[in-house]
């Protein structure tokens, strides 16, 4: 830890040449934050079992390095984070990096759920899962994208409202990747 990551003001992102080192509890409160959504430090030290200061601490870091930020709340002294909302037009470095990590606790998630499957209670022993590929114009690409996006919006405001979640709901992981298959070129032509 530098002298400078004591000092910074909270709102201040770190400079793209200065890289955050893995850290445990950094990757701990990653990896909770990827599962329950928004995590206060006390929270966070309450799941962990890490003091609310190291946590707090730890939060404030991801923030500044743009990993995570401030959750919407109604004000008081709880500082809800969530994982930093991803928006098309911030496409850069930073987020071409932070999608690499998003990427990597989303295969790790699923291959926890792996091996723990059994473990699960019986109604929650499936998945569904599903892969398909589509000949598609970007716009159309986008016009899928937003269709999803809008399926799931009556059930974003669960994720900061815990009251608004019905008796038995558990975080699920919904992941939706659109993307261009490219041609292979090992043998230098393009195919259609």
């Amino acid at each position: 830890m530098t002298e400078d990551d004591v000092n910074s003001p909270d709102g201040q992102t770190a400079s793209s040449s200065e890289e955050l080192r893995e850290h445990e509890v950094r990757t701990a409160l990653l990896d909770l934050l990827a599962e329950v959504g928004t995590v206060t430090a006390t929270e966070a030290a309450s799941r962990l079992g890490y003091s609310s200061g190291l946590c707090s601490f730890h939060l404030r870091q991801l923030a500044r390095h743009g990993y995570i930020e401030e959750a919407p709340h109604s004000g008081g002294r709880a500082r809800p984070w969530r994982l930093k909302q991803h928006t098309p037009a911030a496409d850069g470095p930073m987020e071409e990096h932070f999608g690499d990590l998003a990427r990597g606790l989303e295969d790790e998630s699923w291959q926890r759920w792996l091996t723990q499957r059994d473990e699960a209670p019986s109604e929650w022993r499936h998945d569904e899962a599903f892969s398909a590929v589509a000949y598609l114009t970007p716009e159309e690409m986008s016009r899928v994208a937003d269709v999803i996006r809008r399926a799931l919006a009556p059930y974003q405001d669960r994720e900061q409202r815990p009251l608004a979640r019905p008796d038995g709901a558990r975080p699920v992981a919904l992941i939706t990747r659109l993307f261009p298959l490219l041609p292979h070129t090992a043998d230098g032509a393009d195919q259609d």
